[in-house]
């Protein structure tokens, strides 16, 4: 790359889905792409990604009792998206509802442990081992 050239990223762009457990008051997030500052918003605005992870969007709704973080298909994050995930582990503690981060790729681990994340957030490899 030359000076002045900007990188240009080939990678999936971000995006959060949303889904049911098998398990009743199990909320699964799937999370694709970079979860990066940079990727993250130029998919979505920050107040679409916090709507996204907020677990209860229609009143009507029950408040989950298990939160399920799927970052299979999240390649690496930046500290934008670290701090989205802890922000929304507070968030969860606070209302009372366990949280599990799965699938985490061993270039996220070393984020979590750099950062002392890994101590507070449980992890597990997969979906199927959290909710069962």
């Amino acid at each position: 790359m030359t000076e002045g050239q900007a990188q240009s990223w080939k990678a999936t762009p971000f995006a959060i889905e949303r889904r049911d457990g098998k398990t009743a008051g199990t909320v699964i997030f799937k999370l694709r792409g970079p979860f990066t500052q940079r990727d993250m918003f130029a998919s979505l605005a920050p107040v679409v990604v916090d709507n996204l992870l907020n677990f209860q969007s229609e009143p009507s709704e029950k408040m989950p009792t298990l939160n399920i973080l799927d970052l299979t298909e999240v390649p690496y994050m930046d500290s934008a998206g670290l701090g989205r995930i802890v922000r929304h582990y507070v968030h969860c503690r606070g209302k009372g509802v366990r949280m599990v981060a799965v699938g985490v790729s061993q270039r996220v681990v070393e984020l979590f442990k750099m950062t002392k994340v890994d101590a507070v957030i449980p992890m597990a490899g997969t979906v199927e081992e959290v909710d069962v």
